[in-house]
Parts: structure tokens; C-alpha cells; sequence
């Protein structure tokens, strides 16, 4: 057979050669990413991924294994092969930005299962400027209905051992500290045994790792791998072959080991994968929000980003606890109170009340179904003299909906949860999933439990509720579709402080901008102003290992629409003066500028209030001090703005002195060049006031 080439869209060829291998290739707009797609003469499917001619991903394999029916879908032919592009900008709801562009070109290629069950299978791809993503899709077909995917075998071969940033494989927990090795040199067994502070585990081997996954290559470039869109399908996983460097999905299985239950047409979340020579680039990308649907709620006027108190730390440090028996119930109606004066008297949100509900003495380990009705208040928590002091106060309460594990319970009672807070004017809730999850065998991160927070989501929206969940599966960029969940907590967040092991190191905070928030916003509780805390337990030892101005710069560069100040009202009352920032700092955005960034080592970003005319800009370093120039040209030419700058005193140290700050004033303009000097495991925080 004669060498032929035919276009099917702009920059996009099928080749077929003498040995019947069939070639597409196609770029993405700017060029600087090629994908090649080929059928091999055995019919394998294989990928491969170029940035600006430096290989990304080596020739890697598609396809499934399925249970019903049982069979192997990788060997294919390719029927046709589909090209198109788009070109669109949309208004988030709420976000880091106002705008995002959506600039994409697509194939779609048809195949066909070279055996005799003639299965149809689409694989389609969208190639940014920034990355690629691709998924699986099953048309509606008569040779396939109902079906279990027992795997799926789609591959990420490296093209070289990298620098990896890594998190172990685990089917009920994204809760641990980062690894930092070669690729080679991942040992997940190792990393878990480690973690002592992680209350459930479900360790998938030593090989196993989670996604998000960073690598950084010799030759300078950044690779994330991820995925968008996580609707009905389980999380996935990724298993490591050290000698070919390449990792095979793990998708999350449920009690029986089956990975997921579809019917035609169906479709995978999308493989992800954000590409750059600049580590800037991969905070600024908005390929996983750009792979997810517009929004499902057509009018979302009552969806408000706000900051909070809580009632919260107190339980972390030894003040209160959630159950009323022991004498030290923080949920009651005199405390609370305490909380909504104080969110009053200094400008918040809202009040969020843990602890408030009957069943907190029997709930953690016993894996039991009925526990909590979450309509039924302790007897010293009285809510509707809170709901109506709170309304007077103008601060909403913050329900909390704690499931110990318990979804089928929940599912059974959501409406009628949903509809108590209507009732007391309540519309944000926090869910929680500490446990292990019943049904017994499910894990949190499987196609049930994924299936079931889509589920919150959209019953929450038919009551105008607002969700922040934790212990759930990892955020793929579902706030773009259900703009009412708003945050999650799905990786190591404040609390780990108070563990009494390894607890949040100081290069913490500048990994999870890489990794975990490109899926979405994180509800990490920041704002902690004590770091020793034995405030209320004199035999506590752990010791938050942070200075008190960076606590204040994770408030941009650690993204959410729903932010809490974390600490105690008398914490805060200390340094009212440092707090003032806490105060000032909107949680939606016009605009966001990275400015300078390395994993694991340091993050400047700037933001831009919603419908104002101030700046923003956090800077925070690892466990090394550090001196960062910061050109202001992301400021407004020719105006003058005050430069209000919370820094790290000159003796700061997370260790030895993390309280010690400086406010300092400046008129500045954008010509001005700043350097901030960041001490150890320390930060900046500078609000900018236009004159």
C-alpha cells in the first residue's frame, strides 16, 4: 500500500504507511504541543505528547478491560477521526478571575474493537496552548449497554526519570504530607508507614501514587498529570512500572472489586495533562476548569463567596470537644454567641458551629449506621435563639453536617437536613466523611462515593445551600458545572498543625498550589496567630511551623471562595493589628497575577479585588528565607496606590520567633520594584489601595 496523507481539520493528518500503521497528528494552537496518535499494524492505540519538541510523553497504550462483558477492548481500528476547534470566553461565578478563555483544537477519533464484538469506542482530545486533555467515550450502540469496567488501561509513559512530587495511593485518603524524590525512588509503603497522624488508610502498594502528580524534567519543563470532570466514574489512581517509567491508571474499586457500573452512552473524566517551561504558568492554567460543563444553575444570584469564624480550633487545641458528655461542649448557646459578636464587631460572614448535634459521643470508629439525624441540636445549644441573635447580628450561621461515614443515612435524611436550614436561615454547609464509608467496602474515593457528592451538590442547589466539603474525593473542576460547591478540604489542611507527628511542614503551603488547587478550592483554614499550642493542654508539644505573616499571605495564595479565620477570637485580639489584613482581604477576584513561583520552594501571586480598583499580593517561602523582587507593573499606570505591607520582622523565625511581624506603609506606583524578604517558613502580605 502506497505512503497517503489526508487533512481532516487545520494542523491535523492521517497517515497511513506501508505496514497498515495508522498516524494523526494535530498541534495546539500556539504549536508549542503535538500529539501523536497511532494505530500500530496490531491495532494498539498508542498517544504521545511533545512540548516545543521535548518529549512529555513517550508512545504510551488506551484502551479497558472489561467485566461485562468479559473482554479486552485494545485492540481497535480506526474508523473515521474528527477535527474541530473553539475559541470562546466565559464568566466564572465567582473565582481567581473574571474571564477565562477557552481556546482549544479537538480530535475525536473513532474506533471500532478488532474483535467480534465490534464495541465502539470514541477517544477525544483537546489540546490548549497550556496541555492536553483526552477521555473515553462509549456511544449509544446496539453492541454494548449495560457494562462493569473491570480496568482501564490508559498509560503515561516518562520520557526520563524525573524530579517527582508525590502523595501514596490511597483509596479512602488524600491527607498526607508531599514526597519529593526521583521517580525511580517512590516507595509509597514507606511514605505511608511514616504518616502516623492519618486516621484511615486504604494503602493501595508501594508502587501506587495519587493524582495530581508534578514532575519537574532536567531540561526545565513542568508536567502536571490530573483529571477533569469526575462524574460517575471512581477516582484515579496511578500504578508505577520503574523500569519502563511508565504509570498505568488505578481506578478506586468498590466492595466486590469492579471499578464502575455504566450504561451507553458513557463517558471517563478527562486525563489531564498541564505542560510548561514556566512553573508560573501551571497556577495561572485553567485547562481543568475549561474541561468541565458550564454551569447547571441558571440563576446563581444567592451564591455568595464569604469568610467566616468558627467554632472550630477550640476542639483542635484542647478548649472544647464536639460531644457534650465530658463538660467541655463548645457547641453551646452562650459560646456561640461569643462567635457571632465577634464576627460582628470585626466584619464576617458568617459563624460555623461544630459539635451542635446530638450523636458525637458515638460516632468516631464504631462504623455504625444511624448516628446522627442532623436536625436535633444539643440541649444547651439553643438554635433558634442563635439563628435570630445571628439575623440581628446580620451573620449567618455555618451548619455542619459531619456524616462519620454514614452516606446511605445521610442520603435518607438530606432533604429533610436541607430543609431545617432553610428554615433557620441557614446556607452553607460543611459536610464531613471522617470514617470508614457505609456501605461497608466502599471507599471515598470510588464511583459510589463520587456519584454521592455530585448528588449533595445538586440537592443542595434545589435549596439555594451553599457546600464546603471534607474528606472527600479531590476536586476536578466540578465548581465550573456546580458553582455551589465551593470549596473542599481533600488534602492536608490546618488542622494537621495540631497532629502530633509530622503535622504541615513549612514547604507544605508551596506545594499544594502545584498539585491539589489546580483541581479547585481548598478550605485549608488558614489565619492561625498562636503556634505553640499548649494555650489550654500544657503537655501539648506541637508547634505550628509557620510565621504569623505568612498565615496572613496564605489568604492569596492559597485560593477559596469560602475563608475562614481559624484561630480563637483571643488569639486574634492579640494582634489586632495584624488582623486588620484578615479583615480587608476579599475572597473573589477580577484578576490574578503569578508572579514568581518554584515547587516547594516559594509562591508570589497578586490578585485584583472584585469590582475595585485594590491589589493583593501574598508571598510565601518553605522552611529557607528567602529575598523575592516583586515588580508592581501589574498595577494601574500612572496611578498611586499605599502600599500596606505585613511582613516578617527582621528576627522572625517559624521555630524560634513565628509571631514577630512589621506593618509597613509605602506609596508606590507601577514602576515601583519591591524586595521582600521572607524568613524562614515565613511570608508577606501587602494590600494595595489605589489613591
Amino acid at each position: 500500500m502506497a505512503k497517503f496523507y489526508l487533512f481532516i481539520g487545520l494542523l491535523t493528518g492521517i497517515f497511513l504507511d506501508s505496514h497498515a500503521q495508522q498516524m494523526i497528528v494535530t498541534q495546539s494552537p500556539n504549536r508549542a504541543i503535538t500529539l501523536i496518535i497511532r494505530n500500530t499494524g496490531s491495532g494498539e492505540i498508542t498517544y504521545q505528547v511533545r512540548y516545543k519538541n521535548k518529549p512529555v510523553i513517550e508512545p504510551s497504550r488506551l484502551g479497558f478491560v472489561l467485566n461485562k462483558p468479559p473482554l479486552e477492548l485494545t485492540r481497535f481500528s480506526i474508523v473515521s477521526a474528527d477535527s474541530s476547534q473553539k475559541d470562546e470566553t466565559w464568566a466564572p461565578v465567582w473565582g481567581e478571575v473574571s474571564q477565562i478563555r477557552n481556546h482549544y483544537r479537538e480530535v475525536a477519533v473513532n474506533l471500532q474493537d478488532k474483535s467480534s464484538s465490534q464495541i465502539a469506542l470514541r477517544v477525544r482530545f483537546r489540546l490548549f496552548d497550556d496541555g492536553i486533555g483526552f477521555r473515553y467515550e462509549f456511544p449509544k450502540q446496539t453492541a454494548l449497554n449495560h457494562f462493569i469496567v473491570a480496568d482501564e488501561r490508559t498509560e503515561f509513559r516518562l520520557a526520563a526519570n524525573h524530579q517527582t512530587l508525590w502523595m501514596p495511593g490511597d483509596y479512602d485518603s488524600n491527607e498526607y504530607l508531599y514526597n519529593t524524590t526521583k521517580l525511580t525512588e517512590v516507595d509509597a509503603v514507606v511514605a505511608a508507614d511514616r504518616e502516623k497522624d492519618t486516621a484511615l488508610k486504604s494503602i493501595i502498594g508501594p508502587n501506587a501514587v495519587q493524582t495530581p502528580l508534578l514532575f519537574k524534567t532536567a531540561d526545565g519543563l513542568y508536567i502536571s498529570l490530573y483529571e477533569a470532570a469526575l462524574l460517575n466514574y471512581p477516582v484515579m489512581h496511578l500504578q508505577l512500572d520503574k523500569k519502563s517509567l511508565t504509570l498505568t491508571s488505578q481506578l478506586v474499586p468498590d466492595a466486590v472489586g469492579n471499578k464502575a457500573y455504566l450504561q451507553t452512552p458513557a463517558q471517563t473524566p478527562w486525563r489531564t495533562l498541564i505542560i510548561s517551561d514556566k512553573a508560573t504558568d501551571l497556577l495561572a492554567s485553567k485547562l481543568i476548569l475549561n474541561l468541565n460543563e458550564p454551569s447547571t444553575i441558571s440563576d446563581p444570584s444567592w451564591i455568595k463567596p464569604q469568610k467566616f469564624v468558627g467554632m472550630w480550633w477550640e476542639m483542635h487545641v484542647g478548649k472544647a470537644t464536639w460531644e457534650k458528655a465530658g463538660g467541655k461542649h463548645g457547641a453551646n448557646t452562650q459560646n456561640v454567641k461569643k462567635y457571632i459578636d465577634f464576627a460582628a464587631k470585626y466584619g464576617f460572614d458568617g459563624v460555623l458551629v461544630e459539635g451542635w448535634n446530638e450523636g458525637w459521643e458515638d460516632w468516631f470508629g464504631n462504623w455504625k449506621e444511624d448516628v446522627f439525624d442532623f436536625v436535633t441540636p444539643y440541649a444547651d445549644y439553643n438554635l433558634d435563639s442563635l439563628t435570630a441573635y445571628a439575623q440581628k447580628k446580620g451573620v449567618r450561621l455555618i451548619m455542619h453536617h459531619e456524616t462519620s461515614g454514614s452516606v446511605t443515612n445521610y442520603e435518607r435524611r438530606m432533604d429533610a437536613a436541607f430543609q431545617f436550614m432553610v428554615a433557620k436561615g441557614i446556607n452553607t454547609v460543611k459536610t464531613g466523611y471522617v470514617g470508614r464509608i457505609i456501605p461497608r467496602g466502599e471507599h471515598h474515593d470510588g464511583q459510589w462515593m463520587v456519584n454521592h457528592y455530585q448528588r449533595v451538590a445538586e440537592k443542595a442547589a434545589q435549596y439555594k445551600i451553599m457546600i464546603d466539603s471534607h474528606e472527600s474525593a479531590h476536586p476536578t473542576g466540578l465548581h465550573r458545572t456546580y458553582p455551589n460547591w465551593m470549596a473542599s478540604e481533600a488534602a492536608r489542611g490546618s488542622e494537621f498543625n495540631n497532629a502530633p507527628t509530622l503535622g504541615i511542614t513549612p514547604e507544605h503551603t508551596t506545594i499544594l498550589p502545584f498539585t491539589r488547587l489546580l483541581g479547585g478550592p481548598m478550605d485549608f483554614t488558614p489565619g492561625l496567630f498562636r503556634f505553640k499550642l499548649n494555650q489550654f493542654e500544657s503537655t501539648r508539644k506541637q508547634q505550628v511551623r509557620t510565621t504569623l505573616a505568612k498565615q496572613l499571605a496564605l489568604y492569596i495564595t492559597l485560593y477559596s471562595p469560602l475563608q475562614m479565620a481559624a484561630d480563637l477570637p483571643e488569639n486574634y485580639e492579640r494582634h489586632l493589628d495584624a488582623f486588620q489584613f484578615i479583615r480587608d482581604v476579599p475572597v473573589d477576584w477580577d484578576d490574578t497575577k503569578v508572579i514568581a513561583a518554584e515547587p516547594a520552594d516559594y509562591i508570589v501571586i497578586a490578585r485584583k479585588e472584585k469590582k475595585g480598583p485594590n491589589w493583593y499580593v501574598g508571598a510565601i517561602t518553605d522552611e529557607n528565607s528567602r529575598t523575592l523582587p516583586v515588580k508592581l507593573d501589574f498595577l494601574e499606570p500612572g496611578k498611586t496606590y499605599e502600599a500596606v505591607i505585613y511582613r516578617d520582622a527582621a528576627n522572625a523565625d517559624w521555630d524560634t520567633n513565628p509571631e514577630a511581624y512589621q506593618i509597613d506603609r509605602k506609596t508606590v506606583t507601577s514602576l515601583t520594584t519591591l524586595s521582600l524578604v521572607l524568613a524562614k517558613g515565613g511570608g508577606c502580605a501587602i494590600q494595595f489601595v489605589r489613591r
